[in-house]
């Protein structure tokens, strides 16, 4: 299974309702980092194709997409890792490593603009009032990074536990879309939007245990197909 080969520019869906503020803030101008992304990126409009993307992959339509979000400050800075969000419901925050700019010089561009995708995930995604599975909402982010056409050369389908997160998470999920419908995803998160995580969340969208559902994913990677679909239409677990 491979990500979607001829993604459409996210800056292409029109916007219906109001779109955050963006701020940008440097903490240290002579980092190397700091000129690879000003030399590659132009941030109002990495961020703007960023929050365009969340809205077309996790929620279809702009008018289902929550408003809370009002600012969001993208802070540039050394630091450990690769970023972060934080914040409050209406001011998010994503904080992103220099070093790491640094790191991928050769295809920063491309790398910045995923990052900044899944951070910008965060902003926005549900995640079941703080009860959802840290390696689900990991994974539902890099998902929406797979879909936007932005998958760096190390990814690749397999592990070994479905919540395990990032790409491992993203490609199991991609294939539940395949499977089950493109609105698989969105109807997944909607649902964590006003009431606790619970496992049950993917049988109610697809009919299946999560578990179960894992085992089909692994075994069609290893060639046998993961079923003939039958039990898609029927709706039962086994």
């Amino acid at each position: 299974m491979v990500p979607p080969s001829q993604p459409s520019p996210p800056h292409r869906l029109q916007l219906d309702g109001p779109i955050p503020t963006f701020s940008l803030r440097i903490t240290d101008l002579s980092h190397p980092g700091i000129k690879l992304f000003l030399d590659n990126i132009d941030p109002i409009r990495v961020m703007h194709d960023a929050v365009v993307a969340v809205f077309r992959w996790l929620y279809v339509t702009t008018d289902k997409a929550p408003k809370h979000v009002r600012t969001i400050e993208l802070v540039l800075r050394p630091m450990d890792g690769v970023a972060y969000t934080t914040g409050s419901e209406h001011a998010k925050e994503i904080h992103f490593s220099c070093q790491h700019i640094v790191n991928c010089a050769d295809r920063c561009a491309d790398e910045i603009r995923g990052v900044l995708v899944h951070e910008v995930v965060h902003c926005f995604q549900y995640n079941g009032r703080g009860t959802c599975p840290g390696g689900l909402i990991e994974g539902i982010a890099d998902w929406v990074r797979l879909r936007a056409g932005l998958v760096p050369p190390h990814w690749s389908p397999g592990g070994t536990r479905w919540d395990a997160g990032y790409h491992v998470t993203a490609y199991f999920l991609e294939w539940l879309t395949d499977r089950y419908g493109e609105g698989t995803i969105p109807e997944l998160n909607e649902l964590m939007k006003d009431a606790p995580y619970d496992e049950l969340v993917f049988k109610t969208v697809t009919g299946r245990k999560v578990d179960k559902l894992w085992r089909l994913y692994k075994e069609h990677l290893d060639g046998g197909g993961g079923g003939d679909g039958s039990e898609v239409s029927q709706g039962q677990d086994s």
